[in-house]
């Protein structure tokens, strides 16, 4: 009797080495993770529009006594004509918390075990998100209860970027890298897209629920992580990828790896012997250090510039929406998720495109020179009917989140296994939270300026103004990528190489 074929799903699962699994496993999860803590931020934006509206025939939890104007149903203290700056206090609240405590998440990610590192640190967004919508619930109107939450939430979200950048850094080698990335870091857009949705429930009937359902989300998170995350993947007996061009740059040896100890003369004794695995470890980078790996303050100088321009629509494009198209607050929510897609495919496309020219820096500055005029023609045609709106919010998405996106994976990626480091793979965390904290700046000071501007027109100048901004920084490292390709010597004056 003939044997059976093997089924073509057992083949499929059979052409998936071991290594592979567990690599597809880790990206997952990682997706995952960082997928709840975009959820949890999202929310902010969805539920301002509910704390301050236009109360006419309005129904809620206003007092009917009050309902003799205009902002009856509206939330205090978010009732008064200086709304606009309350918001923007508490998007500083968290991103300035954020931008201060990336620079100090990097350096504890470097010398703490990632999964309890990063397993404290959803159970502690959980637990603040939540605190804020409890504010519903409870009856809070002080400005200070949420803005002390919004700070503690955002010292809480550190601890993911850097974290998740490692783990797939250690993961995953140098080849395709930008492609795998673009698609792994659609979770920012997947996150923002999932917490509009989520508070949009809920965001017209009790907006506590906005923030307690998400908070309750990146918690259960939190314990998956603890549960499943492999740091390394020597741990579990996986092959580590090489972090290296072969034809370019030494190899970037692992912890343990008999290659580190018979090339560190330190590590054998005066009678030969050789010290154990254990010992060889290479030690964290100091901030110091991390600065002076070629390219990481203009990378990050970019981003701070970048960042700015992303996290102004983040926190402030469902009121934009809002405002400019007459839509309810859920409408407006959703509507704004479209950005998010954009930003999805614009990931992917920066990704793809610096894989195959080699150049980081050019793909970015090339996104970046489009994006400007984009916005300023999204500010005068982008609410001129319903397929306008959809057709510029994913465009303006895919070239404004697209530099973002290569910049904070692939650029921190490469930058925190350059040759420099000879090997010491220990510098992804520390680089990573140095490009992030400073863009992270950008972040705070967008949302910032957008609420203390007059009138939509003046934010959308800021914007380009910054896009713009975000291009020169990088035009020293577009010049050597440039001349790299045409086949010229890559080094500049007054910039180091390895």
């Amino acid at each position: 009797m003939a044997r059976a074929t093997i089924p073509p799903g057992i083949r499929c699962i059979q052409a998936f080495s071991r290594d592979n699994w567990y690599r597809g496993f880790t990206l997952v999860l990682t997706f995952l993770f960082y997928t709840s803590y975009h959820l949890s931020r999202k929310p902010i934006s969805i539920v301002k529009s509910e704390l301050h509206k236009n109360c006419s025939g309005a129904g809620g939890h206003g007092s009917t006594s009050r309902r003799d104007n205009d902002t009856w149903c509206d939330w205090a203290p978010f009732d008064k004509p200086n709304y606009r700056i309350l918001f923007g206090a508490l998007d500083n609240s968290f991103l300035i918390a954020y931008a201060i405590g990336m620079f100090f998440s990097g350096i504890f990610g470097e010398r703490l075990p990632l999964r309890y590192y990063l397993t404290v640190g959803m159970l502690l967004s959980g637990l603040f998100t939540a605190l804020f919508g409890f504010g519903f619930y409870w009856n809070i109107h002080s400005i200070w209860y949420y803005t002390i939450v919004q700070i503690a939430n955002g010292l809480a979200q550190t601890t993911g970027w850097p974290a998740v950048v490692t783990c797939v850094g250690n993961w995953f080698g140098k080849g395709k890298r930008g492609f795998i990335m673009g698609i792994w870091n659609s979770h920012t857009s997947v996150g923002n897209i999932l917490g509009s949705l989520i508070a949009g429930i809920f965001v017209s009937s009790a907006w506590g629920l906005s923030f307690i359902v998400p908070g309750a989300i990146i918690a259960a998170m939190g314990i998956v992580c603890f549960l499943f995350l492999v740091e390394y993947p020597e741990d579990i007996g996986c092959t580590p990828p090489k972090h290296f061009d072969s034809k370019e740059q030494e190899p970037v040896l692992r912890r343990g790896s008999m290659e580190e100890i018979f090339t560190n003369p330190s590590d054998v004794t005066e009678n030969g012997s050789i010290v154990s695995p254990a010992h060889t470890e290479p030690s964290a980078i100091s901030f110091i250090g991390a600065l002076k790996i070629p390219g990481v303050i203009e990378f990050s100088l970019c981003l701070l510039f970048a960042k700015l321009v992303s996290y102004t629509f983040l926190f402030w494009l469902p009121l934009y929406i809002s405002s400019v198209a007459h839509l309810n607050p859920k409408a407006a929510g959703d509507i704004s998720t479209l950005f998010d897609v954009g930003g999805i495919l614009g990931g992917i496309l920066a990704g793809i495109i610096s894989d195959y020219v080699g150049g980081r820096a050019t793909t970015c500055c090339v996104m970046l020179i489009i994006a400007a005029p984009m916005l300023f023609v999204y500010n005068y045609v982008g609410k001129n009917g319903l397929a306008t709106i959809v057709g510029m919010l994913i465009f303006c998405g895919a070239l404004v989140n697209g530099p973002y996106a290569l910049i904070t994976t692939a650029v921190a990626a490469d930058l925190g296994t350059h040759r420099c480091l000879k090997g010491n793979a220990k510098a992804l965390s520390t680089v990573t939270a140095i490009i992030d904290g400073t863009g992270s700046i950008g972040a705070a000071l967008g949302p910032l300026l957008a609420g203390l501007l007059s009138d939509w027109n003046s934010v959308f100048y800021m914007l380009i103004a910054s896009d713009i901004l975000a291009c020169l920084l990088l035009s020293r490292l577009v010049y050597k990528e440039v001349r790299g390709c045409c086949g010229y010597p890559t080094r500049l004056r007054g910039f180091k190489e390895f």
